[in-house]
């Protein structure tokens, strides 16, 4: 029994460890100013932002949320990120900068999302019968490998489809198609005249309207 639970213990160890790298490594392939694997645990916000809220989701899920707020407010003092302990979120989340990151409690995340500074994944507004939202889908559902710009605001239960890109400062409030590209306010979806590599922080001059 003794040997089974060691080798387990060792297994799952193994397995963070694995899970780790790939998210570290998936971190690097995304920023060009990362340089080492050590760097990234000890001087990015956002990786730490993600620790904690794995702790605190965890709390969370068990039913004791008081502690759970209790952890993912010491994470918001420490790194400028909110994240409400309820939000689900998948693998290699990339929180870059970080600061003023806010996630809502019924918030959704895929895997391999990157979200850069002052963007807020909120919720419907308020309505005089609170106690009935609380059981209710109030926030975005982020779909896999979506990138969102900085500033960007993604209010409500809305759907934004895989591979989408959300550009610095668009308000969207309306479900996004898979891999469209999302700009203004409100968020409008476009095509650009350079099929190149989408900036997070602004798009080329020479856009159009999706038709």
């Amino acid at each position: 029994m003794g040997i089974y639970i060691y080798s387990s213990l060792n297994l799952s160890s193994s397995h963070y460890i694995h899970s780790m790298i790939d998210y570290l490594e998936s971190i690097k392939k995304r920023d060009p100013a990362a340089k080492s694997l050590v760097s990234i645990i000890l001087t990015y916000p956002g990786v730490k932002a993600v620790f904690f809220h794995k702790i605190a989701n965890f709390f969370f899920v068990a039913g004791f949320d008081l502690i759970a707020r209790i952890i993912s407010q010491t994470s918001r003092f420490f790194t400028g990120i909110e994240i409400h302990p309820g939000a689900k979120i998948g693998k290699n989340l990339f929180i870059d900068h970080g600061m003023g990151v806010v996630i809502g409690e019924t918030s959704e995340i895929g895997d391999n999302v990157t979200i850069y500074h002052a963007v807020t994944l909120g919720g419907i507004s308020p309505s005089i019968d609170s106690e009935r939202q609380r059981h209710e889908k109030r926030h975005p559902t982020i779909g896999d490998d979506v990138v969102i710009g900085s500033g960007a605001q993604i209010i409500g239960p809305v759907i934004v489809g895989k591979c989408a890109r959300i550009a610095a400062n668009a308000v969207v409030v309306k479900d996004v198609p898979e891999s469209a590209t999302m700009v203004g306010i409100p968020a409008k979806a476009v095509k650009l005249e350079n099929k190149g590599k989408f900036r997070p922080y602004g798009v080329d001059e020479k856009v159009k309207d999706e038709q």
